[in-house]
């Protein structure tokens, strides 16, 4: 079973697939990503892997007889990729190579472009979930994309806002959202040519930073080759740096945002971006989504953006100071 239900009270669409209730949580003896599972190349550094349990598909079956003038029902189209960054099982970002990481980035790109031109296809969103915490089942290094029929809420909601503030402002919301952290300075974590990292004025997330290109630009395919390159060399920092906060691999979610696709041009008002949320709040306890967050999406941190952004330099100085 697999389709999208519309949710009334918010507007959007539930994916419903409880096939996916089947999929399995790693063997002890065995990976489908490693090489010699028979499952991907015997020899790769990156690879696209159509997800065996995927909530969306390009051959959707029928949605179920349940719809109603009221409920409302269609069917669970798009497409869910999984992205493996290494044939190594144990491997984390901070330890691939410069050129590793470029590969990794020509690959999200690339698999952008191609489901892009699937014109039912609305939004294509690049992801990464790490760590037990936020329900990885399988450990080996990979991320996700997801390409949707629809705009999801969030996404939908920073369109409009952005939108809106182009209209009265004249200026892109996000590019002036950077200004204003690299006037304050207190919050930047560090910095490139191409890119910023940050920790937002308003973050939700204690230790949930920003990637931030510091040219705007609405899609990771807009990019060029110098941003490309060191997008994969932030990225691998930035995941550094999170490992280095409490000496561990840090859980995360990595969520890529780009303007949505085959529909109204975002290009004015919309910036790509990469959002974090990692569910830590120190090293020992985690920062849970409970009722006023889930059900009222009223989030609270319980620590000062201020204060933290300044453990993340440090812990961003003692990983750069041990890749030397």
């Amino acid at each position: 079973m697999a389709e999208l239900r519309w949710h009334p009270l918010i507007g959007d669409w539930v994916m419903i697939a409880s096939h996916r209730q089947a999929r399995p949580q790693m063997p002890k003896d065995w990976c489908p990503f490693c090489p010699g599972s028979g499952k991907v190349p015997q020899d790769y550094e990156v690879y696209e892997y159509d997800n065996d349990f995927p909530a969306l598909s390009q051959d959707p079956p029928a949605p179920d007889d349940v719809a109603t003038d009221f409920f409302k029902v269609k069917e669970a189209y798009g497409k869910c990729e999984v992205v493996l960054y290494s044939p190594g099982h144990t491997t984390v970002l901070p330890e691939l190579s410069d050129r590793h990481m470029r590969k990794l980035v020509e690959l999200w790109c690339e698999r952008f472009e191609a489901l892009s031109q699937d014109e039912k296809i609305k939004y294509v969103f690049i992801f990464e979930n790490r760590g037990d915490v936020v329900g990885v089942t399988m450990p080996h290094p990979h991320g996700q994309i997801y390409g949707y029929s629809f705009v999801p809420k969030k996404l939908e909601l920073e369109l409009q806002n952005a939108k809106a503030y182009q209209q009265e402002h004249g200026a892109c919301l996000f590019c002036d959202m950077l200004k204003n952290e690299l006037d304050f300075q207190k919050r930047i974590i560090f910095r490139n040519e191409h890119f910023t990292v940050f920790l937002p004025f308003f973050t939700e997330y204690p230790y949930g930073v920003y990637i931030f290109p510091n040219r705007h630009v609405r899609y990771i395919t807009e990019l060029d080759d110098a941003e490309r390159q060191s997008l994969g060399l932030t990225i691998r920092d930035t995941v550094g740096m999170l490992d280095s906060l409490f000496d561990y691999k840090f859980p995360y979610m990595m969520c890529m945002h780009n303007a949505p696709v085959n529909g109204e041009d975002a290009g004015e008002y919309y910036h790509f971006h990469i959002e974090f949320f990692p569910p830590m709040r120190s090293a020992d306890k985690q920062k849970f989504n409970a009722s006023s967050e889930t059900g009222a999406w009223a989030h609270c941190n319980p620590t000062c953006p201020e204060d933290t952004a300044q453990e993340l330099r440090e812990a961003y100085a003692r990983y750069m100071e041990g890749r030397k």
